[in-house]
């Protein structure tokens, strides 16, 4: 595990958009596994300027977001579909019928999962997967549980994650309760995953990857398992580690 430390989220941005950049001018027809909220923006701002810049090309990459809420359609301004959209896929030249992102909306909950995941293994697993990581330990929905789904999976969400997500609702009782969200395997699948955290907030939870032992309950801990995990910190995300 290579661990990385920024001044601040646009530094570490714009690492990950290098790594990134890389794996895709490597293999032009890259899967990219792909998340949302506060902590990817700045390297997704870093992407759309190297493909103005014409440092790379999104046209033959294919992409796979870690999860979805459920009960909102794409169209929402807080789904991740919208999110992707707007953050990024509006402002380069990726194919949208080659980027997935779980449908919040199905009529059929687990022949979704069940469909996702069979896509992630059609598509070849993933060439990078980008991670946040909740206060908690979380990463995508996997709340720390004594045990966690190992494949895509309609998750319940806890108190804490739903009260971090509701600043981007009108109030508390208008985040989704559910979410579906790759599991533990599904992550592993990829071949290289970047964890991204900036805050002081996260700094337990960076600090859980130098001092927990590996546990469901800290599920950012079992990353320790991946053979290549950059994680990509500002200092305050990092003020917990040992020097």
């Amino acid at each position: 595990m290579k661990i990385i430390v920024c001044k601040d989220s646009k530094e570490g941005g714009l690492k990950a958009a290098e790594i990134l950049r890389d794996v895709i001018n490597e293999k032009n027809d890259a899967v990219l596994g792909l998340a949302t909220g506060s902590t990817p923006i700045d390297m997704y701002k870093s992407l759309i300027k190297m493909y103005e810049n014409k440092e790379l090309t999104f046209k033959d990459v294919k992409s796979v977001n870690l999860d979805e809420y459920v009960g909102l359609s794409g169209e929402h301004d807080q789904s991740y579909r919208y999110f992707m959209n707007d953050n990024l896929f509006n402002h380069v030249d990726i194919n949208k019928g080659n980027t997935y992102v779980p449908n919040g909306l199905a009529d059929d909950y687990d022949a979704e999962v069940k469909e996702y995941e069979e896509r992630i293994d059609r598509l070849g697993g993933q060439d990078v997967q980008i991670l946040g990581v909740g206060v908690n330990g979380h990463i995508g929905f996997n709340e720390p549980a004594e045990k966690l789904e190992l494949y895509t999976h309609v998750e319940d969400l806890t108190q804490s994650t739903i009260d971090a997500n509701s600043r981007n609702f009108a109030s508390v009782d208008d985040v989704p309760k559910q979410a579906i969200s790759m599991g533990l395997r599904s992550i592993f699948k990829a071949k290289k995953i970047v964890l991204m955290a900036f805050g002081e907030n996260k700094a337990d939870a960076i600090a859980s990857l130098e001092y927990s032992k590996v546990s469901t309950l800290v599920p950012v801990s079992l990353l320790k398992l991946h053979d290549d995990v950059t994680v990509i910190v500002d200092e305050a995300a990092a003020s917990k580690l040992s020097k």
